[in-house]
């Protein structure tokens, strides 16, 4: 049984309508003191009829509860989720896409961490599965690029960027990861100060090559100590430097007809207090 109905909620242009839909299993009515476990779905026009489908075409998803005890979730970043409550409704076997393909069927390929999370298709027949092994290979590119250059360099292998696009409302990371192999040195997360406020709150009464003096001393006076949840970093993204390098990557080379290009990063880990 699937019930419908519309709710209002505030948006940047004011009140917006938007259908709400949810799937009662048979015996809900018949007992109402009984809890279920919730799964919530994305996409929800999709989900059950055809008639509010965006292309015409749902996913069937009521008649496929009501009928079947098998199920192959194909979520990626909230499988986990998705099999611990499947499996609490009552489902039998529960699959994900990371537990398919996790060895060589038949002389084929695989990913015995991801399975077919990432795969893209390559024609018909077959998929393109997400890299494997992409540790060693960064490692590898790091120290031919370092010895050829006479320089340091971290390098990384990328995907999808972890990112929305705000105008096409378009959730770019269908990888399980941005990045799934990269030197040691991409360990970590970014540990800034927010520029701004040291300017208007700190140095206030400040200006000019002034405050540009003030501002380069207190970023050298700065330690390894975690600024998370002082104020002075609220605004900076505490990300892991592989998703935000990762991204950047992925935004520069795009997905279409380029080819598969080495993107070059220069100066990402210098400041604004940095003398070279």
């Amino acid at each position: 049984m699937v019930k419908k109905w519309s709710v209002s909620y505030p948006a940047v242009n004011g009140v917006e309508q938007r259908r709400v839909y949810v799937y009662l299993p048979t015996m809900y009515e018949a007992d109402p003191e009984r809890r279920y476990p919730v799964l919530y779905m994305f996409d929800g026009q999709n989900v059950f009829f055809d008639a509010d489908a965006t292309y015409g075409k749902s996913w069937g998803v009521a008649d496929y509860l009501d009928y079947t005890d098998t199920v192959i979730t194909c979520d990626i970043h909230t499988r986990a989720r998705s099999k611990r409550l499947l499996q609490a409704a009552g489902a039998r076997v529960v699959l994900g896409l990371d537990d398919l393909m996790t060895a060589p069927v038949a002389g084929s390929g695989y990913n015995a961490q991801y399975g077919l999370l990432g795969s893209n298709k390559a024609d018909e027949n077959r998929v393109k599965l997400f890299p494997r092994d992409a540790m060693l290979v960064a490692e590898k590119i790091g120290q031919l690029m370092s010895e050829a250059t006479g320089h340091h360099i971290e390098a990384m292998v990328y995907g999808d960027g972890a990112f929305k696009d705000p105008a096409g409302k378009i959730w770019e990371l269908a990888d399980p990861v941005v990045a799934p192999g990269y030197t040691k040195g991409l360990i970590g997360t970014p540990n800034e100060l927010k520029l701004k406020y040291l300017a208007d709150h700190d140095f206030g009464d400040l200006s000019g090559t002034a405050l540009q003096e003030a501002i380069t001393q207190r970023i050298k006076e700065k330690d390894s100590t975690s600024l998370v949840g002082n104020m002075v970093s609220e605004g900076t993204t505490p990300r892991n430097l592989t998703d935000l390098i990762g991204s950047l990557c992925d935004l520069t080379s795009g997905s279409g007809d380029r080819g598969t290009p080495v993107v070059l990063v220069q100066g990402y880990f210098t400041n604004f207090a940095s003398e070279d």
